[in-house]
């Protein structure tokens, strides 16, 4: 199924939405909820097949909305299992998500906008541009159109973009995948990820339950600006203020994602400061291998070294884990996948990223 331009998609709109549609058209109001479990709850594609509404009922919708349902335009597996979907956002943009089984759970890694505004830089989406924000439909449609939807156990929205720079969607999204009436997920299986927009973080926490992972790659500012520019409006410590006015337990955690960088951020002296900075946070920190992107001199950290700062870390008090690297025989890195369908051969972009990489670190060991 693709989606029709010209009609508006019911897939994506909450029961409240659902229920002014069917006001409108004159339907009985429990005709919503019976939409919804047909959006949400079961196998099929077409407004057709939502055979427990009257045929009229079914053609009044048929003239103006569409289910809504887009498949994806391409896969690629990994010899482990993952796999990473492509799907077309819009004319000319393009969204990954990456499916990945484990003996006792599979998750899928969500994608909440067609390339990001951040400009990271260790990030393949960041050197794409912002081209759009996704819809609550487009965010849940890489759910509701793989095969292993049934499958799926855990949801983290790590993919392209940054979800609280789209948070009206990313909530809408939310709520459709834990309510009753929706898909019924656990928010406790549910991880967001930030990369420390404040006032939209502390929105998340006030106003949902799920579980919250916050990109920090280095304790220190001048490297974290250097690594993430954002960090110029939101330094760390407003970031670690307002987590801190918070009260994580057992039924909600935050996480602190942590690429390991060789030299950069994987010394002695990075462990004592983390340790310093995240004193009276309840918390992990998930240390992750860093996938090679094109046009980039960073270098992810060796074995060893990776073993000892999570032991160095697991020492402090800091409960460390290393994050599974999976899908690398495929193109693994956020991004990647889009970047080769959206731009083809990647050689010019590379060198022009490579060379403001090579800059940004140059400015940053000058200030050292």
């Amino acid at each position: 199924m693709t989606i029709n331009q010209s009609k508006e998609p019911l897939f994506g709109k909450n029961l409240k939405q659902i229920q002014e549609i069917t006001e409108k058209m004159g339907m009985p109001r429990f005709a919503a909820k019976q939409i919804t479990d047909w959006l949400y709850k079961k196998d099929v594609e077409s407004i057709a097949e939502m055979t427990n509404l009257s045929k009229k009922a079914r053609e009044l919708l048929s003239q103006n909305y569409q289910f809504g349902l887009q498949k994806p335009m391409n896969v690629q597996t990994s010899a482990d299992g993952t796999k990473k979907y492509l799907f077309r956002a819009g004319e000319h943009g393009y969204i990954e998500s990456a499916y990945i089984p484990e003996k006792k759970r599979n998750t899928l890694c969500l994608s909440s906008q067609v390339g990001c505004k951040m400009g990271c830089l260790f990030c393949m989406t960041g050197k794409q541009g912002f081209q759009a924000n996704l819809s609550a439909g487009e965010i849940l449609n890489q759910v509701r159109s793989i095969p292993e939807w049934h499958q799926l156990t855990n949801l983290v929205y790590m993919g392209m973009g940054e979800p609280m720079d789209n948070l009206n969607a990313v909530m809408q999204s939310l709520e459709i995948l834990t309510a009753d009436w929706g898909f019924e997920f656990s928010q406790r299986k549910i991880t967001v990820s930030t990369i420390g927009i404040v006032p939209a973080m502390r929105h998340y926490l006030e106003n949902s339950h799920c579980h919250l992972a916050v990109s920090l790659h280095t304790p220190f500012e001048k490297e974290r600006r250097m690594l993430m520019p954002i960090s110029q409006k939101y330094p760390i410590n407003k970031v670690l203020t307002a987590l801190k006015s918070y009260d994580f337990d057992r039924q909600r955690r935050v996480s602190f994602e942590y690429i390991v960088f060789n030299g950069l951020n994987d010394t002695p002296r990075h462990v004592k400061e983390l340790a310093r900075i995240l004193n009276g946070l309840k918390c992990r920190i998930n240390l992750i291998r860093f996938h090679t992107i094109p046009g980039t001199p960073l270098k992810g950290t060796n074995e060893e070294s990776l073993l000892n700062f999570k032991y160095a870390l697991n020492a402090k008090g800091i409960t460390t884990t290393i994050r599974a690297s999976r899908g690398r025989d495929i193109d693994a890195a956020c991004g990647l996948l889009s970047t080769r369908e959206l731009r083809g051969e990647l050689h010019d972009q590379q060198v022009t990223d490579r060379n403001e990489t090579y800059k940004r670190l140059k400015i940053y060991q000058k200030n050292e």
